[in-house]
């Protein structure tokens, strides 16, 4: 096959037999976090690179080596999306939202872009839900943004994930350190390998990032971030802790969680599931309070945290987590014969405007072939119509599960029988349900 017919290295096509789970997926989402009073919003796939330059920090990996960045017809600098946090950011800020009522609470859902290695669960092309939340100081924001997150994960049927937390403090907290983080690293600056030499100068806490297993254990017995927390950023994290424990959620510390982006302060957290492999990170976020500011806004405490789409999918997967079932065809409308294929377009517009989907030949087979074509898509009901049914006013209605066949009358009658179909297979499936509860409870008793 041809180089130009293949998706890029690291991009996915979503077929039409997968879309729909992400539309479940997706709308279980905005749906959960509508609950804590978060709306959508929406921000351009591509920002002027300094939006991600100044709000994720140079010496992180993002924009050092996996952003993609080029100059448009004008020379500017543009960068597509390597996350959304910058470009909510700096949307709040011009739009003056931080003026309105506060917090401000907003979600999202779409692709990002990152230069890294494609692996399960780690693509180019990437999708992320996300929320930020704008103008929270109290430490009741940071957990009910990690109950929200927890809601999400509960929605979807998803289990055996570990929520671990972290606090890395404020910038005095992180001041003191980042210096005897440094001081530490200096003395084995032999062993660590050529990129984290150089995180050495400009940032130590980069270095617990690293993924060479020879960095990591050396990172894995470097001084933690909790012993420097001022008492502030301790009181801070202790009524996290607390909030909590008062939801009865489960949570441990892992005083090496730092995240990858150098925007964070205070509470950091993430989502992890022993079922994807070294990907194991389904959720991540924390606290921002500076970035804001940082942008060119107000001084004004936020948090959020983002979710891939890709590795929540894999994990339900693995987990056989249940999708709702795709919405089937439920009428496909057999034409033979031109002035039968007119009133086959009459035909799905009428049903289509009653919220049915309908569909027709499109492809001037035979009936044949259409009664295989109607099976193929799945049509719960199929209607032949030919000269002899317009000559009658009747058409051949068959029921595509049971086989069952009978003449309706050409008009209303086909809408209602398709009504009364639909009820009682609704009403059958009700019943085998409630058959099967009560086999259940009579075994148990």
């Amino acid at each position: 096959m041809s180089e130009t017919n293949k998706a890029i290295r690291g991009t996915n096509d979503i077929l039409p037999d997968e879309s729909y789970k992400w539309q479940y997926v997706e709308s279980k989402m905005i749906e959960t976090a509508g609950l804590f009073g978060f709306k959508e919003t929406r921000v351009p796939v591509f920002e002027a690179t300094e939006v991600f330059v100044r709000s994720v920090g140079d010496t992180t990996d993002v924009v050092q080596k996996e952003m993609y960045t080029f100059d448009d017809k004008g020379g500017r600098s543009i960068t597509l999306r390597p996350e959304f946090t910058a470009g909510t950011v700096r949307s709040v800020i011009e739009h003056s939202l931080v003026n309105g009522a506060l917090p401000v609470k907003v979600c999202y859902c779409g692709t990002c872009y990152r230069y890294e290695k494609p692996q399960a669960g780690r693509l180019r092309e990437f999708h992320q839900f996300g929320v930020e939340c704008f103008g929270a100081p109290q430490p009741s924001a940071d957990a009910e943004i990690i109950l929200l997150a927890n809601a999400i994960l509960v929605s979807l049927g998803i289990k055996n994930l570990s929520l671990e937390i972290n606090s890395i403090g404020c910038p005095e907290c992180r001041r003191r350190y980042q210096e005897a983080l440094t001081q530490y690293f200096e003395s084995k600056k032999d062993e660590l390998c050529v990129t984290c030499n150089e995180r050495l100068n400009k940032n130590a806490m980069r270095i617990l990032d690293c993924k060479s297993p020879v960095c990591s254990k050396i990172a894995a017995a470097a001084p933690v971030m909790l012993d420097y927390l001022c008492d502030d950023c301790k009181d801070h994290f202790d009524a996290v802790r607390e909030h909590l424990r008062s939801a009865g959620v489960n949570f441990t510390v892992n005083p090496h969680i730092v995240r990858g982006l150098d925007y964070y302060t205070k509470t950091v957290f993430e989502f992890v599931s022993g079922d994807i492999g070294a990907q194991s990170t389904v959720c991540g976020g924390g606290r921002y309070d500076g970035l804001v500011d940082q942008m060119g806004g107000p001084q004004l405490p936020s948090l959020g945290f983002a979710m891939g789409i890709e590795r929540l999918l894999m994990v339900m997967e693995k987990q056989g987590c249940e999708f709702p079932k795709q919405r089937p065809i439920d009428v496909y409308v057999a034409p033979l014969g031109d002035s039968a294929k007119f009133e086959s377009t009459k035909i799905c517009m009428s049903l289509r405007n009653e919220g049915f989907s309908a569909v027709t030949d499109l492809s001037g087979r035979g009936l044949k072939a259409q009664m295989k074509y109607a099976d193929k898509i799945g049509a719960d009901f199929c209607i032949v119509l030919g000269e002899n049914e317009l000559q009658t006013g009747k058409c051949s209605f068959r029921n595509m599960k049971t086989g069952e066949q009978f003449d309706v009358a050409l008009g209303d009658e086909i809408l209602s029988t398709i009504y009364d179909k639909k009820i009682n297979a609704v009403i059958t499936e009700l019943s085998d349900s409630i058959d099967d509860m009560s086999g259940l409870l009579t075994e148990k008793k």
